[in-house]
């Protein structure tokens, strides 16, 4: 028989293990928003490199979200969300950059793919964390300009 105390332990434990859950879900939907996004970008603008059509929407998202962030910054919770958000950009990423790019022949793909996700998790993050004062549409301008040429020096 286990004590009152082990099945307080083990309650706690659950709960841990299970809060992420709801969060992880609503993440999920962020995912398939941002590949929809990607999907629709066929074609460069001057604000907008295929590739990195996720941006906008992702600042748009963190935005309207931004309580969320503040909530869970610096928690484990906090942390689950942050890497998979990383981890679905550089799905995302990797897959764009394979079809404008083609062949990987240089092997800069990967360098190219964690160059954009690093570059964008880190504005992303400084942003939210000044408050989100900038708006959406111009910290959008600001990323694409200084991470378009940042691709375009690696060439094909």
């Amino acid at each position: 028989m286990l004590s009152p105390a082990r099945i307080e332990s083990c309650l706690r434990l659950r709960d841990r293990l299970v809060a992420p859950l709801p969060m992880l879900r609503g993440l999920e939907h962020l995912r398939q928003d941002l590949i929809e996004k990607q999907r629709k970008a066929s074609s460069f603008s001057e604000t907008n490199v295929r590739g990195l059509a996720f941006t906008l929407t992702m600042f748009e998202h963190a935005r309207d979200h931004i309580h969320l962030y503040r909530a869970l910054v610096g928690s484990r919770g906090g942390a689950i969300a942050l890497t998979t958000i990383r981890q679905t950009l550089c799905e995302i990423v990797r897959a764009e950059l394979a079809e404008i790019r083609g062949k990987d022949a240089h092997g800069t793909r990967e360098l190219a793919v964690q160059y954009i996700v690093g570059a964008y998790m880190a504005v992303l993050t400084w942003w939210l964390d000044g408050g989100a004062k900038l708006p959406p549409e111009r910290i959008n301008a600001m990323f694409q300009r200084l991470a378009t040429d940042g691709i375009t020096s690696l060439g094909g």
